[in-house]
């Protein structure tokens, strides 16, 4: 005899009572659901990771490319005196190749012999010509540039007898946490969570609004509050398991290492999510259009690209714009992760890093919750 079928009550008992809970749930289903989602937010940071980790790793120094001008009557001379040193590579073109190549950056410097004279800024002379001419052609705005006159100047100048008064010793070893793969990775982190905090939060909400379905959610007596909080709950789940693969992955690839409490790096993940996260239920907050959100989202994303220091310092801006640079959440992150995993720096030092993304957090969401509407 065949069992009784429990009443559809006893049924529905199974599931979660919480509404909060319920949301969250179904959010977390319906994020491992898309694989396109779960490469953006795990596959993608760790590809970037390896793409410039291998095009910035640490390797042999290249040396100084030299150009010398066929047929000038000094070339010969110069090119034995310089041909041999340390870190100096020699080729001889035509002149106009030398341009070409000079521009293109593939040559860092052209070295010409103009004759015998006592004029002002001679370098150096080949040897036995007295006080000669020798010009010097490079681009100053190149690092490799400025680099290559100096170096240059100096072979010359040793060749021909100059004689040191100090004797140098180097010391080019890195120390660990000041490679840039080391200045790389909090950054990439941050971004990776800037970016899954805005379209996994914001845009989600501009989605299900455009899809009708939150006016079905406004008919029930489910609070907003649960409603955005589901959407936080939800991110936190994925949150850890992003920090620990790019963390994971940068310790088996790069040899980086955590200077600093793992667990302040996830306080840190933890407290820039939830400011990110302001933003994004701001922007959520009203918008019924994808490509409306799309565009505020690129606007709150793209200065923060740029300005917060993710792929460089921030110091080479002007400044004039410091404070605002300083004042931005991903900067604030950057910052703070950077203290910790590579200096070794606890949460009571990255308390200003911390305040500023606190305020974007509570600001964000205070505006969220008080503009928001179901329709």
């Amino acid at each position: 005899m065949a069992e009784p079928t429990k009443p559809p009550q006893a049924q529905a008992a199974r599931g979660p009572k919480s509404p909060l809970l319920a949301l969250t749930l179904a959010r977390i289903r319906i994020f491992v659901r898309e694989p396109a989602a779960l490469f953006w937010v795990f596959g993608f940071p760790v590809l970037l990771a390896v793409g410039l980790g291998i095009a910035f790793r640490e390797g042999p120094v290249e040396p100084v490319h030299v150009g010398l001008p066929a047929g000038d009557p000094g070339t010969a001379e110069v090119q034995r005196l310089l041909d041999g040193k340390e870190g100096l590579a020699v080729e001889v073109l035509a002149a106009d190749a030398l341009e070409e190549r000079l521009a293109k950056g593939t040559i860092d410097i052209i070295v010409r012999y103009r004759g015998e004279g006592a004029e002002k800024g001679a370098a150096a002379a080949p040897e036995g010509a007295g006080a000669a001419v020798v010009d010097l052609r490079f681009d100053p705005a190149r690092d490799e540039g400025r680099f290559a006159r100096r170096a240059v100047d100096d072979a010359l100048q040793r060749a021909l007898g100059r004689e040191d008064v100090a004797t140098i010793t180097e010391h080019t070893e890195i120390p660990r946490g000041r490679r840039y793969i080391d200045f790389l990775l909090p950054g990439l982190i941050a971004m990776n969570l800037l970016g899954s905090s805005l379209w996994g939060v914001g845009y989600a909400i501009v989605q299900e609004r455009r899809g009708k379905l939150l006016r079905r959610f406004a008919v029930t007596p489910m609070r907003r509050s649960d409603f955005l909080l589901s959407f936080l709950l939800s991110r936190f789940v994925f949150l850890f398991a992003e920090v620990v693969a790019l963390l994971g992955f940068g310790a088996l690839a790069f040899d980086v290492t955590v200077m600093g409490s793992v667990v302040d790096v996830g306080i840190l993940c933890v407290v820039g999510a939830l400011s990110f996260m302001g933003i994004a239920a701001v922007i959520g907050a009203r918008t019924d259009s994808v490509e409306v959100a799309s565009g505020f989202m690129n606007l709150a994303t793209l200065p923060m690209w740029i300005l917060s220091g993710t792929f460089f310092s921030y110091e080479r801006f002007p400044e004039a714009v410091q404070p605002i640079i300083q004042a931005l959440p991903l900067t604030a992150l950057n910052d703070g992760l950077r203290a910790v995993v590579n200096d070794g720096r606890g949460l009571i030092d990255v308390l200003p890093q911390l305040a500023v993304l606190v305020a974007w957090g509570v600001v964000g969401f205070a505006i969220g919750l008080k503009t928001f509407r179901w329709r």
